[in-house]
């Protein structure tokens, strides 16, 4: 979603880190690649593999044996997961990965039209029927997903095949929407912000073009889904034409104020819409990607960055509606906001962008994939209870124990293709300035730009320490360094050989430093990390006389199986002591554990009672959201009871 260059510049080393990408070249992308051959025990049936096979087996003999299966978007899997492998593959060459790939890549290739059409789904299951269902049928978000991973592996290997197939299906796209003059727009937004990065990557201007038309046509006639439908003998699901905000068409993009519908979708949309922007100067489309953003982050967002608040559509509801126990909050919705910020922040060079994107990214992304790579929620709760999570039929959709792989699988290959391009997101290089803004630990090698290498040192996000060492070409390398310093850090020391160095704290929220630095040079940045506090405003009715515990950009939940098995009867004391363990290495893979005061109640048996509780006070511990359910079946909660 920016500067892949980077990925391929950026080498991980910090513990944190460097384990999530170990993890995701040796157990993540094996599991992955099982789960689309339907290798998996035990797991959810994929097909992908097969449906590609049989696409490719009917172009060649007009017939194949069996039938698709999965869901009408399964071909995105596949394209996703090649994405994640072609970042994994900068960082880490793998010449038998590269291989499975390019063998995919070739069978892929087979599968497509003459024309460029490509699309397993109605090459196999309704060959006649392409480009009839916007609305539901998935085509250009399909095209979308693997253009991606067509210019990931292009600009992070070097091959080119899946680019030229991808180009064949793009120009296919531009012939019937734009020389053809086919009306209508995507159903699932995803086609908009992919085409952009393969005008960037190819400098051919109709990929642009044919961009900008799908956010510029999207809303201009709101009824397209309800006229499609009116032409149309059949159906994928029986999706509702009339709900115009579960497709945010309701009106033109540059006229929509609030966040609505499809959660996904809706942060697809924002983030191609503000990548033109960007790429175009069009500043009513900046101001109504601002407008977006700002009613997310301001009234529909959780403390986990997650976002979605209803089963029902996958979707936003109504603004301060945030229910914990019921939260749709789709990993992959997370992940769209961490695109859609970091476009944001190409548009308007600003923290808060990063802070968001730091908090989806440390808390609900992380929570979606099991600590150990073989587990995945789609749905990321702030409250689990046993009996009730996963079981009534209103908390179906929130499971408390994550499964081995899905019907529908869009949110596994997603986290793998975020977590192995970490470092688009961690740095950003513009004319004259380099910005750190997530502080991940590794090396960059910058020395076409600065003439040298720059290496984070930290044990973030436990520890609150950053440090850069220089290593110039020659005796001094010139670096106008842009440090993000988070809102929550209220007193941040920067000091340059252990001394306080001046800096220019820019309203941005970022310390711009401008000077030579020779390979002597240690720059620190020492952030403020207490354990806070957070409460909510009282139009959140979910939380009213609740609080929830943060450290850093660390998000801290309570689990029964540290608190007696019961953590509905505690509560926080609101003056009490809240202290912070040692780091723990063998626990839950690292973490640090918050011990805060607190009370527990005890009640008898009956469903009500003229008794009050007993009370006690207790010790309350904490561990970080991310790390939830790794730990079987039991209770877990964000949001706790404060009491004086």
């Amino acid at each position: 979603m920016g500067d892949l260059k980077l990925v391929k510049k950026f080498e991980v080393t910090d513990g944190f880190w460097g384990r999530y990408e170990k993890l995701v070249k040796d157990v993540v992308l094996p599991y992955q690649e099982n789960a689309l051959n339907d290798r998996i025990e035990g797991a959810e049936k994929s097909h992908c593999i097969e449906n590609f096979r049989m696409a490719a087996e009917k172009l060649r003999t007009g017939q194949c044996d069996g039938e698709f299966y999965g869901m009408v978007f399964q071909d995105s899997d596949v394209a996703k997961w090649l994405e994640g492998a072609a970042y994994s593959l900068a960082q880490n060459p793998d010449p038998e990965l590269e291989k499975r790939c390019d063998e995919i890549i070739e069978l892929i290739g087979i599968a497509q039209h003459e024309d460029g059409y490509l699309n397993t789904y109605f090459t196999v299951k309704e060959p006649y029927k392409r480009w009839t269902n916007l609305h539901e049928a998935h085509e250009l978000y399909c095209a979308g997903h693997m253009i991606e991973a067509a210019v990931a592996y292009a600009e992070c290997t070097g091959k080119s095949r899946l680019l030229e197939i991808m180009c064949g299906m793009a120009d296919h796209i531009y012939r019937h929407f734009i020389e053809e003059g086919a009306e209508g727009y995507p159903g699932h937004p995803e086609i908009e912000l992919a085409l952009m990065r393969l005008f960037r990557c190819t400098k051919e201007e109709k990929y642009k073009e044919l961009a900008l038309h799908f956010i510029n046509v999207r809303g201009v006639d709101s009824e397209y889904y309800k006229k499609e439908k009116g032409r149309n003998s059949w159906s994928v699901w029986g999706s509702n034409a009339d709900d115009k905000e579960y497709n945010q068409c309701m009106e033109p993009v540059r006229m929509q104020k609030k966040a609505v519908g499809h959660a996904v979708r809706a942060v697809y949309l924002y983030t191609g819409m503000a990548d033109a922007a960007m790429e175009t100067g069009d500043t009513t489309l900046t101001d109504a990607c601002k407008t977006l953003w700002n009613n997310i982050t301001q009234s529909r967002m959780y403390v986990t960055g997650a976002i979605g608040s209803a089963y029902e559509g996958e979707a936003f509801t109504k603004d301060y509606h945030l229910p914990n126990d019921t939260a749709y909050a789709e990993t992959c919705a997370a992940i769209g906001l961490i695109f859609f910020a970091n476009k944001m922040l190409y548009l308007e060079r600003d923290r808060k962008y990063v802070d968001e994107m730091e908090r989806a990214l440390y808390n609900c992304v992380l929570a979606g994939m099991q600590l150990d790579g073989t587990r995945f929620f789609y749905v990321n709760p702030l409250e689990a209870l046993p009996g009730i999570s996963g079981e009534a039929q209103t908390h179906k959709h929130a499971l408390p124990v994550r499964p081995k792989w899905f019907a529908c699988a869009c949110c596994p290959p997603n986290v793998a293709r975020l977590l192995s391009s970490v470092a688009e997101y961690a740095w950003h290089l513009l004319p004259g300035k380099l910005f750190s803004n997530l502080f991940i630990g590794g090396t960059l090698d910058l020395g076409d730009v600065f003439g040298g290498k720059i290496t984070l040192e930290t044990a973030y996000p436990y520890d609150n320490k950053i440090t850069y060492r220089f290593a110039p070409e020659g005796e001094t390398m010139s670096v106008p360094l842009a440090i993000r310093i988070p809102a929550w850090s209220v007193d941040t020391v920067i000091c340059l050989n252990g001394k306080p160095v001046s800096y220019e704290m820019e309203e941005s929220g970022y310390a711009f430093l401008n000077r030579d630095f020779s390979a002597s040079d240690v720059l620190t940045v020492e952030l403020s990390m207490p354990v806070r506090k957070v409460y909510t405003c009282n139009k959140v009715s979910a939380n009213t006389g609740k609080a929830a515990i943060q450290r850093g950009p660390l998000i801290y939940c309570a689990e029964g199986v540290d608190n007696a098995d019961d953590v509905l009867s505690l509560s926080l004391k609101k003056d009490g002591a809240v202290t912070v363990s040692e780091f723990l290495p063998d626990k839950l893979f690292g973490i640090q554990e918050i011990y805060a005061e607190g009370y527990r109640e005890t009640v008898n048996d009956a469903l009500y009672s003229y008794e009050a509780p007993a009370e006690e006070e207790c010790r309350i511990t904490l561990i970080p959201y991310y790390a939830w359910g790794n730990r079987g079946l039991n209770q877990m909660r964000v949001w706790m009871p404060e009491k004086k």
